[in-house]
């Protein structure tokens, strides 16, 4: 049986606080207005170029709730695997491998310490007071630099690694371009 010592240092080293257990579980459905789909089609994410007001309608607006928001990181501003700023995005791939999603599904996370990042998309669940705020940073993508804009900041946060995302879109995969190249034995 864990004492409240082993689960205070267990918190610490996921780079969570003790205090997430009581946050409110939060969904990406909840950061977007209700008339908004999730996806176009079966597997197609909505992308900000798709709606009328280029997804800029925030929904959530309840700054002094302390929440938990589950999402795949990229980092914007990185030192090797440390990472002290990323954007919290709702699929993997989003804004460098597939297209931007809407702002109001994207998330502005700056830690006052750098979180250890092993991979670029890993599932990450943040915690702290999340505020409506639009926001732009630039990243460095495969084609050159991108600036992408977000609807939503964290403060107060914490970052701990997640198991999985549950709301999260899984992209339909296509065909392996370099299975082609492959020699057949």
């Amino acid at each position: 049986m864990r004492t409240f010592a082993t689960t205070v240092a267990l918190f610490m080293l996921a780079g969570a606080s003790p205090a997430s257990a009581d946050a409110r579980q939060v969904f990406w459905k909840d950061l977007r207005p209700a008339n908004q789909p999730a996806a176009e089609s079966l597997g197609l994410p909505v992308v900000a170029a798709s709606l009328p007001d280029h997804g800029e309608t925030l929904a959530w607006n309840e700054p002094d709730t302390t929440v938990e928001l589950k999402g795949y990181a990229l980092p914007v501003d990185r030192e090797g695997e440390m990472v002290y700023q990323f954007l919290l995005v709702p699929w993997s791939g989003a804004c460098s491998h597939m297209p931007t999603p809407p702002p109001n599904q994207i998330v502005l996370i700056t830690l006052p310490k750098p979180f250890h990042l092993e991979r670029t998309y890993a599932a990450v669940a943040v915690t702290g007071l999340l505020k409506q705020d639009m926001e732009r940073s630039q990243l460095f993508i495969m084609d050159g630099l991108a600036v992408i804009p977000s609807g939503y900041v964290f403060s107060k946060a914490t970052v701990a690694p997640a198991d999985g995302v549950p709301d999260a879109i899984e992209a339909p995969q296509g065909p392996n371009p370099w299975e082609s190249l492959q020699k057949k034995q």
